[in-house]
């Protein structure tokens, strides 16, 4: 081929305009146009391991380019990723304190993390993070090695197996770098937190029969408190005035200093001061858990990587890959909220209570935030390590053949200081010698006793062998038939081991059982290219593309799985494709042998607290996910407008038989009256739930995973790429679009439709996603411009009854990003830039998740400021 054909110069046009935008052109791959008479390098792209010189394939990709991470100030991928207009619901950040456990997460068309395949090098990475876990952290990545990023963007299982529903997300590392490179940036937000400082260090060179290529990278990330700034300073709770509106005042939690008292008989609840008087709990006594919880979560990590190439023969080749990582986060959050055992008012207690009603022999319950101790100090210790060695190399008749061995483990510490053994209060409230009425006896001084820090450890492993042999099997009139075929072994393990406090129910919380198990599958699938028509009016080149796979497990049997696509080159400068495939998620080891534990989720009930007390925990009985996945688009590259290209893309993913939980507000809705006793106790989801009001009208119930739900959601991808010269200055523009058109939760038969929507703790749906980038540069000097649309949504919470909300949606928002680069001589680089640059403030709504807005969705740091030095040798 000695011309670039339309997808090829899409891609061409894209990379070029990578280079200034942080986001590049939605195409297929990464290429050098050849001199004429030369050619093409065959390449894989993702979605499909048959190499092909043309690039071209049914399914929609977008390419993320190297320069594109580095203009943006990146110095982890998720920056990047998450900012994608394909991307939605809940994705893990620094944003994120409560839950987060530090970990960072990419999340396709807001189908959940777990149904997005990450791979390294067209290969798995081991599932990462704390405990047992079910999907990659993302700061296992080092930024610094990273070539390019391809994402495909349809479901891909005949190709790579389990968790290709959404899509992919390719990370390709640096395996041909030579010289060396280092860079050093740091950053700071306007208000003077959430400083960073990192450091990158990557060298390669070739010898006569290979290439290594060794890269480090280290970063410190400072925090930021929700107390120092004003959107965050207090939880917004919602109540009616004076004047008979709705009016936002600090709210915050029952459980407060002092300590409160239920009562029974529905008598009114108490608060504790610290003279040991009592008066009627009210709006002003709830305790402010923002002031001490962070806005922005600390952490340093350090990767190590090696890459290395040795020409064993003139046909064989031995490749290796090693990555190591280690990173220490912390989170923090308002000192522990503690609730005793139901216990007997008795006369050893005191008389403090007598003047409000009540008498000795009262059943009382008791909460009480620990501040006596200080506030809740999350941390974690994280190591993952993964290894690849194999071999490749070409047959006599052209065919590319490579085996290897891919192992990762995952190992994690996490650790929860300042808990209170709460077994031993309530056993010391029951013998005598611990009187809860007495606000000395929850001094820090004899509270040392008590105190104690939770220590838990867990992880993952992986390990695969596989084989692949790929080529052209024969010419037919249109072309070469293309084949792809390989087997694979793959073992997963996981494991979590809870605290021995924990582990006993002798903490605070209710007891949490350790999680341990494994699987094997056994997988093999072909793939064809098949070239149907060349050179037809209206049909310069329709190719086929079809794969199944077939796979057995340990946990569930076997199945199999197939694609079908369709490229119509109807001209050089138009093309159609469309694409239909199956794909499944196998349950992970979490999810099926994970053990029980609390939750504690948001509920609303006319007896009950604000929280519920709900046991979770895996499912061996768990079947895979199923779906069905279809795309259909264009691209449109003219040759008469040089440097423009368009690309439009229809998308529709259904999923089956997915795993997932009942609303928790559903269950009490359906399993609880309004007085708080059991009903519909015949039913199995009731059964299941086993319902009950606890101590302090706290409801408690079951609520384990269950294949009983579906997931529908569809939409439209737009991009539009220009690259062009003017005024003596190379220009790169580019519109990303995605239009949400549907995105449907079904669970026991209840549909709701979440486009459009933003949620307590699933992240916004948005139904307009678009991001605009330009890029400008000149013989010493660059800069880049980025605007990020979000549309509004309104909120999940007010859905059945908008008036009852202070703010039942939120308004639009545009974040602006602006960077510059002076290239100086002998290598040297300076950048500089503002991400959010008109400091925009992230939109409160009635029912959010934290920090008064959702953090999953938009940025609650603020402005920010970063600087950066490189030099290139």
């Amino acid at each position: 081929m000695n011309s670039l054909t339309l997808t090829a110069k899409a891609v061409r046009t894209s990379l070029i305009a990578a280079a200034a935008t942080s986001v590049a052109f939605s195409g297929f791959a990464f290429a050098e146009e050849q001199s004429d008479g030369a050619k093409v390098e065959r390449i894989e792209v993702t979605g499909s391991r048959i190499q092909r010189t043309d690039m071209e394939t049914a399914s929609p990709v977008t390419v993320i380019d190297a320069s594109a991470i580095k203009a943006a100030g990146a110095t982890s991928i998720d920056e990047v990723l998450q900012k994608m207009t394909a991307t939605g619901g809940a994705m893990t950040n620094p944003g994120i304190n409560n839950g987060s456990q530090g970990n960072a997460s990419i999340n396709l068309r807001g189908l959940g993390s777990q149904r997005t395949l990450v791979l390294v090098n067209n290969r798995r990475m081991v599932n990462s993070g704390t405990g047992a876990a079910s999907t990659v952290d993302l700061n296992t990545i080092p930024v610094s090695m990273i070539k390019r990023i391809e994402v495909l963007k349809d479901g891909a299982s005949s190709v790579y197996g389990s968790d290709a529903v959404a899509g992919v997300v390719n990370i390709i590392l640096k395996d041909d770098f030579e010289g060396l490179e280092a860079n050093v940036q740091t950053g700071v937000s306007g208000q003077g937190d959430a400083s960073e400082t990192s450091f990158d260090l990557t060298m390669g060179g070739s010898f006569d029969r290979g290439n290594v290529v060794m890269g480090l990278q280290y970063m410190d990330r400072g925090e930021a408190s929700m107390a120092d700034r004003d959107a965050t300073q207090c939880d917004y709770a919602e109540r009616v005035g004076a004047d008979g509106n709705l009016e936002l005042y600090c709210g915050g939690s029952s459980y407060t200093p002092g300590g409160h008292i239920w009562g029974p008989d529905g008598r009114d609840s108490l608060q504790g001061s610290l003279d040991g008087t009592w008066h009627e709990f009210t709006d002003d006594d709830k305790y402010n858990y923002n002031a001490s919880s962070y806005l922005y979560t600390p952490m340093q990590r350090l990767n190590l990587t090696a890459l290395g190439n040795f020409e064993l023969t003139d046909s064989i080749n031995l490749f290796s890959e090693a990555m190591y990582s280690k990173r220490w986060s912390e989170q923090q959050m308002a000192p522990q909220p503690i609730w005793t055992d139901t216990f007997t008012y008795t006369e050893a207690m005191g008389d403090s209570l007598l003047e409000h009603g009540y008498e000795y022999g009262d059943e009382l319950d008791y909460g009480r935030r620990m501040a006596d101790v200080g506030n809740r100090e999350f941390s974690q210790v994280v190591d993952t390590v993964r290894v690849v060695v194999g071999l490749d190399g070409l047959l006599d008749n052209g065919w590319a053949w490579d085996t290897s061995v891919n192992y990762g483990r995952n190992d994690s510490v996490d650790r929860l200081a300042n808990l209170i053994n709460m077994g031993s209060v309530n056993t010391g409230i029951e013998e005598g010698t611990f009187n809860p009425l007495d606000q000395a006896s929850w001094s820090q001084e004899n509270m040392n006793e008590y105190l104690y820090t939770e220590l838990n450890s867990g992880g993952s492993e992986m390990f695969i062998v596989s084989a692949n042999l790929s080529g052209e099997a024969l010419e037919l009139p249109a072309g070469y038939l293309g084949f792809a075929t390989g087997l694979e072994r793959r073992t997963e393990k996981a494991w979590f081991i809870p605290d021995s406090l924990t582990s006993q129910g002798m903490a605070n919380d209710p007891k949490v059982e350790p999680t341990g198990g494994e699987y094997d599958v056994t997988e093999a699938y072909l793939e064809l290219a098949i070239p149907l028509l060349s050179g037809v009016f209206l049909a310069e080149q329709v190719d086929l593309s079809a794969a199944v796979r077939y796979f057995d497990y340990s946990t569930f049997g076997s199945d199999s799985t197939w694609k079908l696509g369709l490229t119509w080159r109807m001209t050089d400068d138009f093309m159609l494709r469309s694409v239909a495939s199956t794909a499944f998620r196998a349950p992970s080891v979490d999810e099926l042998y994970s053990g029980k534990s609390p939750s504690f989720d948001q509920v609303e009930h006319p007896v009950g607290q604000d929280q519920a007390e709900v046991t979770r925990g895996g499912n061996p009985n768990l079947t895979p996910e199923e779906a069905e996945t279809f795309t259909a688009g264009f691209v449109y590259s003219p040759s008469w407008f040089d440097g423009f290209s368009v690309t439009a893309d229809y998308y529709d993913i259904s999923i089956t038989n997915s795993i997932a939980l009942v609303d928790s507000q559903y269950i009490v809705d359906q399993c609880m009256d309004a007085q708080g006793n059991p009903i519909n106790t015949e039913t199995s989801l009731c059964q299941s739930a086993d319902i009950k009001m606890g101590g302090g009208n706290r409801i408690i119930f079951n609520n384990q995973l269950q294949n009983i739900g579906a997931e529908n959601t569809s939409g439209i991808d737009i991009n539009l790429a220009y690259a062009f010269d003017a005024v003596g200055l190379a220009w790169t523009t580019s519109l990303d679009s995605t239009i949400l058109l549907e995105n449907e939760s079904i669970i026991l038969g209840e549909s709701i439709d979440y486009a459009g929507l933003i949620t307590s703790g699933s992240g916004g749906f948005a139904k307009y996603k678009t991001n605009f980038d330009l890029g400008v540069e000149g013989d010493s000097w660059g800069a880049h411009y980025q605007a990020r649309y979000i549309s509004g949504m309104d909120s999940y919470a007010c859905q059945s009854e908008p008036s009852s909300c202070y703010a039942p949606s939120t308004d639009s928002i545009i974040y602006h990003d602006v960077s510059a680069t002076y290239f100086l001589p002998q290598g040297w680089t300076l950048s500089a830039g503002v991400n959010n640059l008109l400091d925009e403030e992230a939109p409160y709504y009635t029912g959010n998740n934290d920090a008064n807005t959702d953090p999953y969705t938009y940025d609650t740091l603020g402005r920010y400021f970063y600087l950066q030095a490189s030099v290139k040798l």
